[in-house]
């Protein structure tokens, strides 16, 4: 299966999943238009219980990465911007923040983080490469 779950990890179960499809979308494994499992569908064949699924599901169709089709199932979203977009950008300025910090307490320096960056970045760009048709 394309996405898996650790159940003895801290992060919730539906976080996974919610996490584990965006970054599919993002890759572009999942593409706009492309049908999704069912919620019964996605929790048999990952094994956990459907209302975990279908809580991940509901909050990816509320952040505009899922839309259901009623009568034709779930599918990947057209890219929209959010109307939230500006909080969102916030958020990723505070995690960028958190980063920062915990660099700092590992000794890194800004060298150290740049070629971090650019290294992360350029395995981001080869996986969305390998991941599209």
């Amino acid at each position: 299966m394309w996405l898996s779950v650790d159940p003895r990890s801290p992060k919730p179960v539906y976080q996974q999943v919610v996490d584990g499809i965006k970054e599919a979308v993002a890759k572009g494994t999942l593409a706009q238009g492309d049908r999704m499992p069912s919620v019964r569908e996605l929790a048999a064949g990952m094994t956990i219980n459907h209302n975990t699924v279908a809580r991940a599901y509901q909050e990816l169709e509320r952040d505009h990465v899922i839309e259901v089709v009623r009568g034709h199932g779930t599918f990947v979203a057209a890219f929209r911007p959010h109307a939230d977009r500006e909080e969102r950008v916030r958020a990723v300025a505070a995690r960028i923040r958190e980063l920062l910090i915990e660099a700092h307490h590992l000794q890194m320096s800004e060298e150290d983080l740049l070629a971090l960056w650019r290294a992360t970045l350029a395995e981001w760009h080869d996986e969305r490469r390998r991941a599209q048709p």
